[in-house]
């Protein structure tokens, strides 16, 4: 964790919540986006006779990783295990509790709070549900240019162009944009959303379980749109998803999340390949489809920890078939495996369960 005892002065935005007002070099210059040891707790409510102190929820509980420019990161788990949190904070919608953020190598949290709006307009995302996600009071075209409007410096034929140009991307007719919300399927409402959320041209969007609502076949369709913005306009993604037949599809790259911690890192091919932490491997086996190989069906036993108190040592081994002694004590790091892989386990290599 990177500490400091330096209060924030008043044209830095939150470094004294985050305990952050230096960080180390980037660590490379093809990352778009750095995230140091990113920690998101909530306290608790407590009630108005109690005289216990509130607990902390630990969403997101020192999470680094890096998004390379113009790939599909995916981040992948269990529903509870951070992977909406981390969304969020990556696009600015809540504020981390501890480490920090580079975007294009400056540290977010020392940013002042107008440079700050400026770099939000490169950093974009889109919601699960795409009936919530818009609207239902505003036409279209009012929807896909709010994002113009409230940066400002834009014309009123500048603003209609960019909306013409956006619907073609996304593929629906320009007629749209005097419609509303309430006048589309599911998945021409998510492509609105998807139009909206390119509007200011961003360099990371952030598709927060945006196919998860949808059918199969208009699944396929929002996906290859994914696809072919990243093919053909360069927008980095961060897919967030539990479907690794989706991520499969789609991404580059994997982070497996377990209880607000990242517990795997790797390559899309060697990761349905061969998937190396137990959890991964126990995540793979339940979608048999994703991979040519016949898989051994590993059903993990018990039900997730709450993040509140979770376990000592490996936040795994109260479901683990493979723990031992040393995982309930020592916290597993995250190393470097080789070929790029990063593993967080005592025993990298240990057979499957039987």
């Amino acid at each position: 964790m990177l500490q400091s005892n330096v209060a924030a002065g008043p044209t830095t935005r939150h470094a004294s919540v985050t305990g952050m007002t230096e960080a180390p070099p980037s660590k490379a210059a093809g990352n778009l986006v750095e995230v140091i040891d990113l920690e998101k707790h909530y306290p608790t409510a407590r009630g108005p006779l109690s005289s216990r102190e509130p607990e902390v929820i630990h969403a997101v509980d020192g999470v680094s990783f890096e998004i390379r420019q113009g790939e599909a990161l995916a981040l992948v788990g269990e529903s509870g295990c951070g992977k909406s949190t981390i969304g969020r904070l990556l696009v600015q919608l809540t504020e981390p509790t501890g480490g920090g953020i580079r975007f294009e190598g400056q540290l977010l949290e020392s940013m002042t709070r107008q440079q700050v709006e400026h770099v939000k307009k490169n950093l974009q995302i889109i919601f699960q549900d795409p009936f919530s996600s818009l609207d239902p009071r505003m036409r279209i075209g009012s929807i896909i240019s709010e994002p113009l409007r409230i940066a400002g410096g834009y014309s009123r034929a500048q603003i209609e162009a960019r909306i013409n140009e956006l619907l073609d991307q996304v593929g629906l007719p320009r007629s749209c944009a005097n419609r509303f919300p309430h006048e589309f399927s599911g998945g021409q409402r998510q492509r609105i959303a998807i139009a909206r959320a390119l509007s200011l041209r961003p360099k990371l969007l952030v598709a927060d379980e945006c196919v998860s609502a949808l059918d199969v076949s208009v699944k396929l369709q929002i996906l290859e749109l994914l696809k072919h913005l990243k093919r053909e306009f360069g927008v980095t993604l961060l897919f967030i998803s539990h479907d690794l037949a989706a991520v499969n599809f789609l991404c580059d790259r994997i982070a497996v999340l377990y209880l607000g911690i990242v517990v795997e890192i790797a390559e899309k091919e060697a990761f349905f390949r061969q998937p190396l932490h137990p959890y991964s491997r126990a995540l793979l086996s339940a979608v048999p489809t994703v991979s040519k190989a016949a898989r051994e069906r590993i059903v993990l036993r018990g039900e997730v920890p709450s993040p509140t108190h979770p376990p000592s040592g490996c936040r795994f081994h109260t479901r683990c078939w493979m723990a031992e002694q040393i995982c309930r004590e020592k916290t597993p790091p995250l190393d470097d495996v080789g070929d790029g892989r990063l593993v967080a386990c005592h025993f990298v290599g240990a057979p499957t369960a039987t």
